[in-house]
C-alpha cells in the first residue's frame, strides 16, 4: 500500500491554522516571520526568541536569542555561539543564516525540567476511520547545552510517565495532563481536516512551562517516532498498527 497521509511542510502554514482556531491559540506561543520589524518586537517582548526555518525536519538550524541586557544579546545554534552582538550584529547574522529562506521566530518556553535536565513532549494523533485518535505519548529530554531536545541532536526518548514524576507530578496530575494532551492532539487534527483532507498522522511538540502551562511549539505530519521502540514497545506497536492502514508501515513490524 503506497503511503496515504497528507504531508504540508511549512511551519508558518500550520501554525497559522492553528492560531486561526479559538480552541487552539491559547497553547501556541507568539510566532512570526523573520524580518527587521519583527526582530525587533519579539526581543522588545521576550528575553529569549527562537530562530527557526519554516522547513525542516530534527531541530536542524534553530538558533536561540537571548537578550542579556538592552541592546545586547546572544546567539546559540547554528554557526556557533556569539555574544554581546548588538541589534544591527544580531539582525544581519541573523539574516546571513537564513541564506533567503523563510524563517520564524517563535517566543522562547522556559521548559520544566525532569531530572534537572529540560523536556518537551510529543503527542502522537493518528486517524482511525474518520476520527482521531491519540495513540503514543512520550518524552524527549534533552542534552546539556544543546538548544534543541531532539534525539538527532542528542536528547534522548523517555517514558511519559517517568518523565512527568521526575517533573514532580503526582500519578494523578500526570493522569490529566495525559488527558489534557490528547485533546490538545485531537483538536489539532480536526484543526487541519478543516483546511485540507488527507492527513493520518501528526505528531506535537509540546512545551510544559515552569507554571505547568502547555505550549505546541511544533506540529509535524510526518512525524518521526522510530526512538520509541526501545522505551515504549506497545505504545510503538500501537502507532504501527495504526500506520499499516496508511501505507506509512510496510510488512510486519514487531
Amino acid at each position: 500500500m503506497k503511503y496515504a497521509s497528507k504531508s504540508i511542510a511549512s511551519k508558518w502554514r500550520k501554525t497559522g491554522w492553528m492560531l486561526g482556531d479559538s480552541s487552539l491559540r491559547p497553547f501556541v506561543p507568539e510566532t512570526r516571520l523573520f524580518g527587521r520589524a519583527s526582530l525587533e518586537a519579539m526581543l522588545s517582548r521576550y528575553a529569549v526568541v527562537y530562530f527557526k526555518p519554516s522547513r525542516g525536519t530534527g531541530g536542524k538550524k534553530i538558533s536561540r536569542i537571548e537578550r542579556i541586557k538592552a541592546g545586547s544579546y546572544r546567539l546559540k545554534g547554528t554557526g556557533g555561539n556569539r555574544s554581546g552582538l548588538s541589534a544591527d550584529e544580531l539582525y544581519a547574522r541573523l539574516k546571513s543564516l537564513a541564506g533567503g529562506k523563510q524563517y520564524l521566530l517563535q517566543r522562547g518556553i522556559d521548559l520544566a525540567h525532569t531530572g534537572g535536565k529540560p523536556f518537551d513532549l510529543r503527542v502522537m494523533v493518528q486517524k482511525d476511520g474518520s476520527q482521531w485518535v491519540t495513540t503514543a505519548l512520550f518524552a524527549k529530554i534533552g542534552k546539556k547545552g544543546r538548544v534543541v531536545t531532539n534525539y538527532h541532536s542528542g536528547g534522548k526518548v523517555a517514558g511519559f510517565k517517568k518523565t512527568m514524576k521526575g517533573a514532580g507530578y503526582s500519578e494523578s496530575s500526570a493522569g490529566e495532563a495525559q488527558r489534557k494532551l490528547g485533546q490538545i492532539g485531537e483538536a489539532t487534527g480536526q484543526c487541519f481536516d478543516r483546511h485540507r483532507d488527507g492527513f493520518r498522522e501528526i505528531g506535537l511538540d509540546v512545551a510544559v512551562d515552569k507554571a505547568g502551562r502547555y505550549w505546541v511549539l511544533e506540529a509535524n505530519t510526518r512525524p518521526q517516532y522510530y526512538p520509541l521502540k526501545s522505551v515504549d514497545r506497545s505504545a510503538y506497536r500501537r502507532i504501527t498498527d495504526y500506520a499499516k492502514k496508511y501505507g506509512r508501515v510496510k510488512g510486519r513490524r514487531k
